[in-house]
């Protein structure tokens, strides 16, 4: 937190040319960059989910709202006519009038399935991306990692390390 790197600071008794933003900036990518590093076992495709619901970019945002509904997902895949990646949908891509999702679609991140997992972190806690979409050399999707399946990961890692509760009477 902001008052840790300020109590740091006051500690070292130093003067540093290096703002505070900054230095808080450098230190949660030192973060980052530890539990990738201390969980780099971990890959994307260990955790990916394979089934994975996409649709064409000549869909109608109407198909395409519907899938997000009914399958009650907050990111949509979409594919070229080659079925590689085009981009991605989600309901507030969705709301101007669309008739294609072609013309409404946003980039989406991608990762390899032998990424360590832990390096999405950065995206999936941006605060706008909700998914990051495993594929292959040619671009064509082979799972999916949202931010609960990451998540979901971390915690059993962590749970994993710890020794187990003993029950109390």
């Amino acid at each position: 937190r902001p008052e840790d790197v300020d109590a740091a600071l006051a500690a070292l008794d130093e003067t540093f040319d290096i703002g505070r933003d900054d230095l808080e900036r450098l230190l949660c990518q030192v973060e980052l960059q530890a539990m990738v590093r201390s969980h780099r076992t971990l890959l994307c495709r260990d955790i990916m989910s394979r089934a994975v619901i996409s649709v064409p970019e000549n869909a109608t945002a109407d198909e395409a709202r519907k899938q997000l509904l009914d399958h009650n997902i907050r990111t949509l895949p979409v594919v070229d006519a080659e079925a590689k990646l085009a981009g991605a949908v989600g309901l507030r891509e969705l709301m101007p009038a669309a008739e294609t999702v072609k013309g409404v679609m946003s980039k989406v991140g991608t990762a390899a399935p032998e990424t360590p997992a832990m390096s999405l972190l950065a995206v999936l806690t941006d605060g706008r991306s909700h998914a990051v979409v495993i594929v292959d050399a040619e671009q064509r999707i082979l799972g999916l990692i949202t931010q609960t399946d990451l998540l979901a990961a971390a915690a059993r890692l962590q749970t994993a390390d710890e020794p187990p509760l003993k029950a109390v009477a």
